[in-house]
């Protein structure tokens, strides 16, 4: 992905984003109050060689045997001969080998100094242990180590150049590490989220998504609408509408588009049901009337009727008893509103809409259809559910296939499209519904209604301006035709 496709992600998924942050934060306060508080303490010795001479070579002699036995003595701190008597002073509820754990013993580099640091929940202990520790090792130094001479004095000096003192604040847990932790931790977690949302979801929902799948133009972009139950003809009841003017875009590249021998017929299917594929029917073929084309809309689809319902038409009689040679077409088909636009419902359902709509009945009653009209729109079954689609599309001119944004998923497409021309039929586009009215990264485009709207893309993702590009030199070819 590139970086603009991170940053559509990270507009998109910023609420997920914050709301990891805040948890993020939250558990990294929640470590800083839970955790146990360690304070530590520190005591320095310095070690030095006797010498009883008093001339330069043996002072620097004395020098440089103290920093090399200084490696040594670091490693002797934390052993049992130091340790123990330390817990038998202290009285501390533990053993030597568990009280090394809560001591640390360095040496600054070509040094002769010793850190003897100590750590305890509580400040107080922490310095006793410290001190208590360097004055068991100089005892272990002096009696066991570097014991004393015929002199009366041990050669190895340790001197105590730094008491551990009680330290003021503990050491851990760090706040603003935790917190700052937390918060990178929580950014981190919710961007990867999604980003694999992203990725793993197989939805479509930009015009590079579909030009993944085909090389097929987008004709049209139809604005969602969630009051489309209530107002299927919308381009009739709100002509002004930003919805309804998507709807004439639509017209406009489709008339662009020549039918050959088979005419202006053109068979309107999706992947799948609930897609808009009935919805986009009615409004392109009322928009087409109103242009002043005479439209005939038939509904194709035979195992489920809508048209009565949505039209407030007759819906006993139809194209079924066309087919079966019960009825005229001129008896069934009715004139809706105004303009010169004829819906033919479908009638009753029949046993086997497949037979009827391969039959020679249908292609007659299409050829008919061609003859008195310019326009003659199906709205035929989902492409995947039947093969009723693919048979109306070898009698048409071609078909547009429905994709719902966020909805149709890539198989659903990929696999309807190649059931399609499969079958021999010719897609001529697609049509995206469902379109957001405003793009996620905040851009739209305004008609001058008061409203905003969307017309270059199904949503804000890269590549739609080459899609928009694709799509007018695609109706240009399909117009010089």
């Amino acid at each position: 992905m590139e970086l603009r496709e991170y940053l559509s992600i990270l507009r998109k998924s910023w609420v997920l984003v914050v709301v990891f942050a805040i948890l993020g934060l939250g558990a990294g306060a929640g470590a800083s109050l839970l955790a146990t508080p360690e304070y530590q303490s520190r005591t320095q010795l310095y070690v030095s060689v006797r010498s009883d001479g008093g001339t330069s070579s043996e002072l620097v002699q004395g020098a440089n045997y103290s920093r090399q036995i200084v490696n040594s003595y670091v490693a002797v701190v934390k052993t049992s001969v130091v340790l123990d008597p330390v817990v038998e002073q202290l009285q501390l509820d533990m053993t030597g080998a568990e009280l090394a754990t809560y001591v640390s013993a360095a040496s600054p580099a070509d040094s002769a100094l010793i850190n003897i640091t100590a750590s305890s929940p509580s400040s107080e202990q922490a310095a006793l242990i410290a001190n208590a520790v360097g004055e068991s090792f100089q005892e272990v130094v002096r009696t066991q180590l570097e014991p004393e001479t015929e002199s009366g004095a041990s050669p190895v000096s340790l001197t105590t150049t730094q008491n551990a003192l009680v330290p003021s604040a503990p050491v851990s847990p760090n706040v603003l590490i935790n917190l700052a932790l937390g918060l990178l931790v929580g950014l981190a977690v919710g961007y990867g989220i999604a980003i694999l949302r992203t990725v793993l979801d197989r939805r479509i929902h930009s015009a590079q998504d579909i030009e993944q799948i085909t090389d097929k133009p987008i004709l049209g972009r139809i604005i969602d609408d969630p009051d489309v139950e209530k107002n299927r003809l919308i381009v009739n009841s709100m002509p002004n509408s930003p919805r309804a003017e998507s709807f004439r875009a639509l017209r406009t590249n489709l008339q662009f588009l020549n039918g050959g021998s088979k005419g202006r017929v053109f068979v309107i299917t999706s992947p799948s049901p609930s897609e808009g594929k009935t919805t986009t029917s009615l409004n392109l073929a009322f928009t087409l009337a109103q242009t002043g084309s005479r439209v005939a809309l038939v509904e194709g689809d035979l195992r489920l009727p809508t048209f009565a319902q949505y039209l407030g038409i007759e819906g006993g009689a139809g194209l079924t008893d066309v087919l079966i040679g019960r009825a005229g077409l001129d008896d069934v088909l009715q004139r809706w509103g105004q303009n010169e636009f004829f819906v033919l419902p479908a009638g009753r359902i029949p046993p086997n809409p497949s037979e009827l709509l391969g039959s020679a009945e249908m292609e007659k009653t299409l050829q008919t259809l061609r003859e008195q009209f310019d326009y003659v729109i199906i709205d035929a079954p989902p492409a995947l559910a039947v093969t009723d689609a693919a048979v109306l599309g070898k009698m048409a001119a071609g078909l547009l296939v429905v994709v719902a944004a966020s909805s149709t998923t890539k198989q659903e497409l990929e696999g309807a499209l190649q059931s399609l021309e499969t079958a021999g039929t010719d897609v001529l586009g697609l049509v995206a519904t469902m379109v957001p009215s405003k793009k996620p990264d905040g851009y739209s485009y305004g008609y001058g209604y008061g409203r905003a709207v969307t017309t270059d893309a199904v949503d804000s993702s890269p590549g739609n301006e080459q899609s928009q590009a694709t799509v007018d030199q695609a109706l240009r070819g399909a117009h010089a035709k």
